[in-house]
């Protein structure tokens, strides 16, 4: 059977990654590693100058699990080299509890934690829901995680690279319309920083903002969870603009 790593940025005990473990427990061995607490919108980050900790926990019967104290990254970098001792044959991450899609990719301890499977040339899959409530209800991401799952495992010559950013909309599972592969959205959140006054007068700052989506595409994640389609887009961890890169070389002549 084949060895899936699941992991996740909301820690090892959120609702979440328990309802992951449940979709795809039977699909293979399952290993656990996780962070100890929540992580969410570390992005790529990874542990420097401080010790990391591994301790096994009884997650769930018949699978392994480690809480690391870590971020996303580490459980994944750690996992490998310390648990498994071996790459597994794929790694998931989630059930995120919120939105991935568009620029949250870039934020995300989940999808981060996914990207760098795929670094390591593992194949990966995030999955995020659309609902930040430690009570969501899973049972469409249940279903349709499963099934993205299972069309991988499926695949005789799966890309090494392939990692998958896939976002469930947060409706009843009957009124999901199927699965859609999309391109990210050019959306973004409007920012700004509220001040205040703590008890002792000095001021702090608290990061809000409003979503705004500035693409009108219809091959968008943004539209196809509007939509009430699970969204599912290929990324990459190569950031280079191609076609820019074309562009300037054509038509910047450099003095020597």
């Amino acid at each position: 059977m084949p060895t899936i790593l699941v992991t996740n940025d909301d820690g090892i005990h959120a609702p979440g990654i328990l309802n992951l473990i449940e979709s795809v427990k039977d699909l293979g061995e399952i290993i656990v590693v996780a962070p100890d607490k929540p992580q969410s919108g570390m992005g790529h980050a990874i542990t420097i100058g401080s010790p990391l900790r591994l301790q096994q926990i009884n997650l769930m019967d018949g699978v392994q699990a480690w809480s690391c104290s870590g971020t996303p990254v580490d459980c994944v970098k750690i996992a490998v080299d310390k648990i498994l001792h071996r790459k597994p044959d794929l790694c998931i991450s989630g059930i995120n509890h919120g939105a991935n899609h568009s620029i949250n990719v870039i934020y995300s301890g989940t999808m981060s934690a996914a990207l760098e499977a795929s670094i390591e040339s593992i194949p990966s899959i995030g999955f995020s829901l659309l609902d930040h409530s430690l009570e969501a209800n899973f049972n469409g991401a249940k279903k349709y995680a499963r099934t993205i799952v299972q069309a991988i495992l499926q695949q005789s010559n799966v890309d090494k690279h392939l990692c998958l950013n896939v976002n469930i909309p947060n409706i009843a599972e009957e009124l999901i319309q199927g699965i859609k592969f999309c391109r990210q959205a050019y959306a973004k959140y409007e920012e700004e920083f509220n001040e205040r006054n703590d008890p002792q007068g000095r001021k702090y700052y608290w990061l809000t903002g409003a979503f705004k989506n500035f693409d009108t595409g219809v091959d968008t994640d943004v539209w196809a969870l509007e939509n009430n389609f699970v969204s599912v887009v290929p990324v990459q961890f190569d950031l280079t603009n191609y076609i820019l890169k074309s562009q300037l070389e054509k038509s910047i002549q450099w003095n020597s």
